[in-house]
């Protein structure tokens, strides 16, 4: 087995919406701030507006799904690479659901990821459909959340010239 290795992953988040009176109320402030790491653009983002934020700027709720649906993506096209499975095309409309406790927390409930796969040909479908269960064991992010992560996965074959 080889050896554990251990990642260390830093991000900064800065508020961007001081309206000049700070938190004086609860509807009274912006809830903007940018999201950012060394390297990537920083992200715009702000609470979900059903929590006075903004429905153009990214939501950690939002944040978290499609956290787990990358990791889920990367998982699963290196397991494909490693195992034959040409992938071309690979889409996920994924969707999860937090319901509120009522005194102002809440949680998410379940996350449902629904990858639809493309393989360049027929006798690669039933691996492509399996690799897409050793993906989800082995993803780390819904490793590490404390809510069901499930996945209806599909797999279409269309043969396309591999470049």
């Amino acid at each position: 087995m080889p050896k554990a290795r251990e990642h260390t992953y830093r991000t900064r988040v800065v508020r961007t919406g001081d309206t000049g009176t700070g938190t004086s109320g609860y509807r009274d402030y912006d809830r903007g701030h940018e999201v950012s790491a060394d390297g990537p653009p920083p992200l715009v983002a702000g609470a979900d507006p059903a929590f006075l934020g903004s429905a153009g700027a990214w939501n950690p709720e939002q944040l978290l799904l499609a956290s787990l649906s990358q990791c889920h993506m990367l998982t699963y096209l290196a397991l494909c690479a490693l195992n034959g499975v040409t992938v071309t095309g690979y889409e996920d409309n994924s969707g999860a659901t937090m319901a509120e406790d009522g005194s102002g927390g809440g949680a998410f409930t379940e996350a449902v990821l629904r990858p639809r796969t493309r393989v360049v040909a027929e006798s690669m479908r039933e691996r492509a459909l399996a690799l897409h269960e050793e993906a989800h064991r082995k993803c780390f992010i819904a490793n590490s959340v404390a809510f069901p992560v499930r996945y209806e996965a599909t797999v279409e074959v269309r043969a396309e010239a591999v470049r």
